[in-house]
């Protein structure tokens, strides 16, 4: 019995990434069929080049030329990331490109160029940001971008930049048409953005160092007022070399203004660095704490 939870918990994961993955790829298919290929838009990376493919060839076939495209870059995945990642990127582009084969018949949106690219963006953004939420990938080029960056030092939005440049680049010659190809990479730019605010979410977290004279009498006001966690960490001064308490806050930017009103106030001497954070995750110990320190802050502001 001590077995059997844990394979149900990891099974109810990978079924429940499956269905998210499959929600995602739905929309970005539909994203492509009613906005983007009626008005002759493309994605980049190799989805582009499929796209780019299939205005020569047909569209019928951009599902085909998907999965060709990204069997090389399977196989640098399988070779230089990790196995279980491969898994995912393969029933990720199997799902995606059986969407796009299963709504080829459908209407296209009758949309202007804004609006398919505001729209069609979007929505292709939020179906790739669910894709990679739930661990999969259809862009073989990200697979690239990561083993070069490791071996090379480039930055992965680097690498990804300047592969789309070649790839919104041969639209434009291919086709002697530049216009399509800028409409393209806003298109791009626009799904890029809302990618990441379906990977990252809405919520904009920092993460607070504060060093102070008064660490012990700060953390409570802190926790006391604000009703934040916080933590203790060891630290020693360059200069003076003495030990000290440094803390550790995570705030979200509606409380930020007011933690540095309390900190400066406390001690006006004090250091703060702030750095934005993308995501935070906590174990089923600290949502339970999260919860309770929410409802006393939330009481407290209210009473």
């Amino acid at each position: 019995m001590a077995h059997t939870a844990p394979l149900k918990s990891k099974l109810l994961h990978i079924a429940f990434s499956f269905i998210g993955m499959s929600v995602g790829a739905f929309f970005a298919a539909m994203a492509l069929r009613i906005f983007l290929i009626p008005n002759q838009l493309i994605d980049g990376g190799v989805l582009g080049v499929a796209m780019i493919l299939g205005r020569l060839y047909g569209n019928s076939y951009i599902s085909y030329f998907l999965i060709l495209l990204n069997l090389p870059f399977v196989f640098l995945a399988w070779r230089y990331i990790r196995r279980s990642f491969v898994l995912h990127m393969l029933a990720a582009i199997l799902v995606f490109a059986f969407f796009m084969g299963l709504l080829e018949t459908l209407p296209s949106f009758a949309a202007d160029s804004l609006e398919a690219i505001v729209i069609g963006g979007a929505m292709l953004g939020a179906g790739a940001g669910m894709i990679i939420r739930n661990g999969g990938c259809t862009d073989g080029t990200e697979i690239l971008a990561i083993i070069i960056s490791r071996k090379k030092g480039f930055t992965v939005g680097q690498v990804i930049f300047f592969c789309n440049i070649f790839v919104f680049g041969a639209y434009g010659w291919l086709f002697n048409d530049w216009h399509i190809a800028l409409r393209s990479l806003m298109t791009f730019i626009i799904a890029f953005k809302m990618m990441d605010i379906v990977i990252a979410g809405f919520e904009e977290l920092k993460s607070v160092l504060i060093m102070c004279s008064k660490p012990d009498k700060l953390s409570k006001i802190i926790t006391h007022e604000l009703g934040l966690g916080l933590t203790f960490l060891k630290g020693r001064g360059g200069y003076s070399g003495e030990d000290r308490d440094i803390l550790f806050v995570i705030v979200e930017r509606l409380d930020l203004a007011e933690l540095k009103e309390i900190v400066l106030r406390e001690d006006p001497n004090a250091f703060i660095a702030i750095e934005n954070l993308h995501e935070v995750a906590y174990g089923r110990t600290a949502q339970i704490a999260l919860r309770r320190k929410t409802k006393k802050s939330l009481a407290k502001k209210t009473s």
